[in-house]
């Protein structure tokens, strides 16, 4: 009972499947986007300063996605290292009998990752990692640059798809947008133009998942929530926005969006929490 978990162990390694299918749509894209760049079309048409703007902007989307994935992928929100045992006194504590172990409040169980996550908020089917304590900065700033990322794809794909659609009928151009595959498989269209289709509308569709993703989550942010808290309408951790920011940013919560590697230690450590009960019985 409440035992040191090994972080060397490897049962609750979670399935790699979905990061290898994201991984594959992302270079389905890039790719895409080269041959658009490179052979097609090109690039909407810009000037000098324009240009090293638009450059500018992709380089910074770049480097803040790979380094928030590297850093949501690196991150272990996990009980594994995290020494439990005589803690399990408090209130809210319960004993998982899956990892056979005390677990603080906020914590649950993941049947696919097949531990228990600190602060556990969600599996992220896309990542195929879960989304709680150790990892809920770069899970939520992923979010913010995926989204900008995939809008900039979809801006430069643009032109290349419009000129695609104006060389069709309007019926062929609203199949083309909303059933590629069927335009592909009845030889309707080439590869090369059920590419750019479907692939600058994931991107699209992407941008707007991401985006949603983000303001359902800011909501959380600032309310002190996790998504099962949320669901179920409790209250107990919101200790005002400023505080929650801090909760789980740091105390550089305003910049941490502008650099995945910013220092910006957590204050808590994802066992114990400050609740609204707390601060009344402080304040009286």
């Amino acid at each position: 009972m409440g035992q040191h978990w090994a972080s060397g162990s490897t049962d609750g390694a979670p399935a790699q499947l979905p990061l290898v299918l994201t991984a594959l749509w992302a270079a389905a894209v890039g790719l895409e986007l080269a041959y658009v760049l490179v052979l097609g079309p090109g690039p909407p048409p810009l000037g000098p300063l324009a240009r090293a703007l638009q450059l500018a902007l992709a380089a910074f989307q770049l480097l803040n996605l790979l380094g928030n994935v590297g850093l949501f992928l690196r991150s272990d929100p996990s009980i594994r290292g995290v020494m439990l045992a005589g803690r399990g006194l408090g209130q809210g504590w319960a004993y998982c009998y899956q990892c056979q172990s005390q677990v603080p409040p906020r914590s649950g169980h993941c049947s696919a990752c097949r531990v228990c996550i600190l602060r556990r908020d969600h599996h992220c089917r896309l990542l195929g990692r879960c989304v709680g304590f150790g990892n809920y900065r770069p899970f939520l700033c992923l979010l913010l640059h995926a989204a900008g990322v995939l809008l900039h794809v979809s801006v430069l794909l643009g032109p290349a798809l419009s000129a695609l659609l104006r060389a069709h009928t309007p019926l062929h151009m609203a199949a083309l947008l909303l059933l590629p595959w069927l335009m592909l498989l009845t030889g309707r269209v080439s590869l090369a133009q059920f590419a750019l289709a479907f692939v600058t509308d994931t991107c699209v569709a992407g941008a707007l998942l991401c985006g949603a993703g983000l303001l359902f989550h800011g909501m959380l942010l600032l309310r002190g929530q996790t998504t099962w808290e949320w669901a179920r309408g409790q209250h107990s951790y919101d200790l005002g926005p400023c505080h929650n920011l801090q909760a789980a940013l740091g105390p550089r919560w305003a910049l941490v969006w502008l650099w995945p590697f910013l220092a910006s230690p957590l204050p808590g450590d994802g066992i114990t929490f400050q609740t609204t009960a707390d601060v009344g019985h402080t304040a009286s």
